[in-house]
Parts: structure tokens; sequence; C-alpha cells
């Protein structure tokens, strides 16, 4: 096992969220007690901060209201809030309205899949597009920023961070938030987007894992899930950029692309991508624990792997 005593689980709570972290879909899927009782028990284990995604579940504002309400000191940070879903005075609102109730625990990461020009069709509803990524993105801060503030004004004011994979975006991350945080990437990335963010911004990199011995097993979780985001035409420009043209125009998922996406194996064998990661530059990795049924809390997993990760 390498060592990263004194390095992982570092800072939490109002101080920054920490070495190591938790990034989940799972809530979205989960009735709110429950939800308040994960929680609870990811910041009682030590993680640092708590990641989650938004889809066509709980609003990312109200899943973030659910986890601050039942925790005392952890991180919780929105892993994106989609632009496409809401106008930039609603994102601005939500985010002075959750930083002033929970001071210093709240980070608004935002990002967007419909940054084109073509409206994208889930189930017969039309996510609206927005226009080019970088631009679309600079001008919904923009927006953002202009929103006249009524209310009690957050002391310190809500971190921000971009979603953001290639260059361009990663500039626009360090020029105008407080980082970035990449998802679906592999250590390469993270060495690439430290170098472009330059030494003082945020790296908060997403790694998927699968926390199980049986390979054959485990590397089939691991296809599914880079298999589901092989459609997404931001992930798949990233993928080309990273050297996997193959792997992206096919939409057929290598072992090498797998292997270099997702952690899979015991507990040493994700410490050993963790380290890989802050070694590159990352300043918190967030993982995502994997399991066969996308939906179920995996509270097992992440009890095992707490005392490596946050030490």
């Amino acid at each position: 096992m390498s060592d990263l005593q004194g390095d992982v689980g570092l800072g939490q709570g109002a101080d920054g969220p920490g070495r190591a972290g938790i990034w989940t879909f799972a809530f979205e899927g989960q009735p709110a007690g429950r939800v308040r009782e994960a929680a609870a028990e990811i910041e009682e284990l030590g993680y640092g901060a708590i990641w989650y995604g938004e889809a066509f579940g709980r609003d990312t504002h109200g899943q973030a209201w659910l986890l601050l309400s039942a925790t005392r000191r952890i991180v919780v940070a929105s892993g994106i809030a989609n632009i496409a879903y809401r106008e930039p005075l609603a994102m601005a609102n939500a985010e002075r309205t959750l930083g002033e109730a929970f001071p210093g625990r709240y980070v608004l990461g935002l990002g967007g899949h419909r940054v084109d020009d073509t409206a994208m069709d889930v189930d017969g509803y039309k996510v609206p597009a927005r226009g080019r990524a970088v631009a679309t993105m600079r001008g919904y801060l923009d927006a953002m920023d202009a929103a006249p503030a009524y209310g009690p004004v957050p002391d310190p004011a809500p971190r921000r961070l971009l979603a953001a994979l290639g260059p361009k975006m990663l500039g626009l991350a360090a020029e105008r938030t407080w980082g970035a945080h990449p998802y679906f990437v592999p250590v390469e990335h993270t060495a690439r987007a430290r170098d472009i963010l330059g030494p003082e911004a945020f790296l908060g990199v997403e790694q998927a894992v699968v926390l199980e011995t049986d390979r054959a097993r485990a590397r089939e979780v691991a296809t599914e899930h880079v298999v589901g985001y092989l459609r997404a035409p931001h992930q798949l420009a990233s993928l080309r950029r990273l050297g996997f043209q193959e792997e992206a125009d096919s939409g057929e998922p290598s072992r090498r692309l797998v292997d270099a996406i997702v952690a899979y194996g015991d507990v040493d064998a994700i410490h050993a991508r963790v380290a890989e990661h802050f070694a590159a530059g990352a300043d918190h990795v967030c993982v995502q624990v994997l399991t066969a049924d996308p939906g179920e809390l995996p509270l097992r997993q992440w009890r095992e792997l707490a005392p490596v990760l946050t030490r």
C-alpha cells in the first residue's frame, strides 16, 4: 500500500473539502430520509466532502439542502448543477441562500451537457441548448455575478467550480472560479489540468472505482459505466484529446480505456489510483463507487474505503 498519510483527509467543513470525498448519483433515487441517514454516516466516516450529480431526479439545490441539513461539518458540492436547467438568476439566488444558511460548506459546481446548438431529447423531454460551451459558460457566470441581491449576502461567499475538461474551459475555470471539477478522466488528464490551471486553482477530480476482488466481475461493472459515457459528445471530445480516438469513433470501450477511467480491485488498488491523482496535481479526489445496481447506496464500500482514504 502506498503511503498517503498526511495527504488524505486534511481539512474539512468550513476549512475546505479535505483531500478525499464521496461522489454519487445514487441519492437521486432514494427517499429524503435515507439520504439524510447516509449523509450523516459519510460525515462520521471522516470524508471531507459529498459530491452528487444532477440528472432527472431531485433538484440540485434541494439535494444540497437535504445533505447540508443532515450534517454539521462536511462540505457538500454539486457535481454538477446543470446550467441548461435553470436561468442564471435562479442559480445565483439558490447559491446565496445555501451559502448564507451553511457558511463555508456549500460548493457550487457548474456545467451542462447541452451547450451546442441542438436540444437533447430525453424520454420525450427537450433539454434546451445554450450555445457554444466556453462562451456560454462565460456569459452564464457574468449573469450570475450581475444578479441583484435583496436578501442576506453570505460571508464567506460560496465557492464555484466548473466541470472543465478541455483546455479552454480549464482556463476559464482558473480565471473566473475557485477551480475545476473534471469527471470521467484518467490520471493523465489530471496532470494536464494542473498545468493549465496553474498552481493556485483548486483541482477536485472524480475517480470511478469498483471495490471487487473478482477482476472479471469488477471489469464488467467498470465497462458498463464507461459505455454509458461513450454517447456524450463532450466526453468523446475529451477522450480524443487524451489519445482514445479509436474508442471515441467506434463507441466501443477498449480494455485500455476502461482501465484508465475506472480503478478496480481491492482497497489497495483503489488507494494507489487515488495516490496517482495526487502525484499528478489533484488537490482533492472524490471517489464514485460503482456497483452492479447503480441505484443502490454503496454504504459497505464507503465504509471499507474510509480508513484508508480519510486517515
